[in-house]
């Protein structure tokens, strides 16, 4: 009758012969935890600088609104005071829209910038873990060499 295999012993030695890292996996999870900081800190930094802009805008909107909705002496100074609000909140808006508009483009600058950082970072980790699998080849080989 066959016996049986027992796979607790085989997924050990196929573990064994594929060593892992775990220092590189612990600086990789470091790096990637960094990185997600400084992410995180230009999205807070974009969502305050956005609700502060949305804020002041919606202030001076309900300004404005209380000067057009006061009481006129005459029918004409309520189509006068509607237009004037219309034309204040249109170039308002066109400022506010800029500046808006201004916090996308330093949040994308920002954010390029970091995975710039980032890949840099990267790249010269793997040139390191490329060297360092080499060397690990090469003494191996030479010690199988040496043992012949």
């Amino acid at each position: 009758m066959a016996k049986a295999q027992d796979f607790n012993t085989v997924m050990k030695d196929i573990m064994g012969a594929f060593p892992v890292d775990t220092k590189s996996m612990e600086d990789a999870f470091k790096n990637q935890a960094a990185l997600n900081e400084k992410l995180s800190g230009v999205a807070l930094d974009a969502a305050e600088k956005s609700a502060e802009l949305s804020s002041k805008w919606t202030k001076e909107t309900l300004a404005k609104m209380s000067d057009m909705t006061k009481a006129k002496a005459e029918p004409a100074d309520y189509a006068k005071a509607m237009t004037d609000f219309a034309s204040a909140n249109a170039e308002v808006a066109a400022e506010n829209m800029a500046a808006f508009a201004e916090i996308a483009k330093k949040v994308q600058m920002d954010t390029v910038e970091l995975m710039m950082a980032a890949g840099k970072d990267l790249q010269e980790d793997a040139a390191k873990a490329v060297k360092k699998a080499t060397d690990d080849v090469q003494s191996a080989a030479k010690k199988a060499t040496a043992a012949k």
